[in-house]
């Protein structure tokens, strides 16, 4: 009979020893948007927005585009999963959507539901597209008929590139998008978070991208990692994806430090500027070059042009991504032509002074003033 007892005791600790750890690894894991407003203030700016409340503006990066600009896509249990090459990329491209402001650029809307990435997925023949999802949009809103994001914000490659570590490098210039757009159809592959209760779309079957790409598509085994911070390795991705709520344990809405009004922040135009001229430029003389990740400027693919009202980089100064292998000889031209041309002036007859690749003549009245636009 002690025996029995000093056994159901036994029993009882080790139950209770067993609990009480999982529910203090619930509790570390549970933050609130505190960790948000903290961990991502170096990296930009918090700004109250209206009929959003606080949004976040990235800093320092001219020609940003989200779920386009130094990052790329790896398959793993929940999906095709966005890596960011960003450090503070757990956070933005995993949580919340972002939206777009003509004035100010691409900014982020926290909110508290993890995913592989919040974006729609597009198949036309020959390509794979992606767009990030808008403020308040579901899975299900997506799908719906109704629902359209804008041709210009959609990022398209061809569909043996959608594994490439380098994808960056292989963008269809978005000239094109609303042609393929016309002819694709959305992808309708969810998974369901159970622990997280939460639906978001998977993208690509893996079969079929093995099938398009004639290569194998390894799945990468995702990890929890207990700081915020992501890191992929050896067939790994460690990212921190802790439960996140709106409120603080009590129930308080947390803030920002510093919170700039909108009318303080300046246009995108104005700040990306002032960042192109401390760029840090590439060692390689290659003008599509693409510059390190930690000193991006302007993406490699920012040479094409495309339609202004509305685009998804500021208008004038960034352009958005556009790819190398894409009608090269035509945006070589655009590059080239304002170089070779010389502004033409007239002499005292009304005629045409010479370009420079002609040689003056020596029978002219005035041969230095005639010399002059030809140096």
């Amino acid at each position: 009979m002690r025996s029995l007892k000093i056994f159901a005791l036994l029993m009882a600790i080790s139950a209770g020893a067993l609990m009480m750890p999982q529910g203090a690894c619930a509790q570390r894991a549970s933050v609130s948007f505190q960790v948000f407003y903290d961990q991502l203030s170096p990296y930009g700016m918090w700004v109250s927005y209206p009929n959003y409340g606080y949004v976040w503006i990235p800093s320092g990066h001219p020609g940003f585009s989200p779920y386009a600009t130094a990052g790329h896509w790896v398959f793993t249990d929940d999906g095709w999963t966005w890596v960011s090459d960003y450090s503070w990329g757990w956070a933005p491209f995993h949580y919340g959507r972002w939206d777009y402001d003509n004035a100010y650029g691409w900014f982020w809307v926290p909110d508290n539901e993890w995913g592989p990435a919040w974006v729609s997925w597009r198949r036309s023949p020959g390509y794979y597209g992606w767009a990030p999802l808008g403020p308040g949009i579901s899975v299900s809103v997506a799908f719906g008929g109704n629902y359209h994001e804008r041709n210009e914000r959609w990022i398209f490659v061809r569909e043996g590139d959608i594994a490439r570590p380098d994808i960056g490098r292989h963008y269809v210039n978005r000239t094109n998008n609303t042609t393929i757009i016309n002819n694709s159809t959305v992808i309708m592959n969810t998974r369901k978070d159970d622990k997280r209760n939460v639906t978001y779309v998977a993208g690509p079957e893996r079969d079929e991208v093995q099938r398009v790409t004639h290569t194998t598509v390894k799945s990468v085994a995702i990890r929890d990692a207990d700081q915020p911070g992501h890191h992929l390795s050896s067939g790994e991705l460690q990212i921190y994806r802790p439960q996140v709520q709106k409120t603080d344990g009590n129930g308080q809405n947390p803030a920002p430090a510093k919170v700039i009004k909108l009318n303080d922040v300046k246009p995108a135009a104005e700040r990306n500027a002032g960042n192109r001229q401390k760029a840090v430029v590439p060692a390689s003389t290659d003008s599509k070059s693409q510059p390190p990740v930690s000193r991006i400027s302007r993406p490699a693919q920012n040479k094409g042009k495309e339609p202004q009202p509305q685009i998804v980089n500021p208008p004038k100064k960034g352009q958005p991504p556009q790819p190398r292998n894409v009608k090269p000889s035509n945006t070589r031209a655009q590059q080239i032509q304002p170089k070779s041309v010389t502004p033409i002036k007239r002499d005292g007859g009304g005629h045409p002074s010479q370009p420079r690749t002609n040689e003056p003549k020596q029978e002219q009245a005035k041969p230095e003033e005639n010399k002059r636009p030809g140096r």
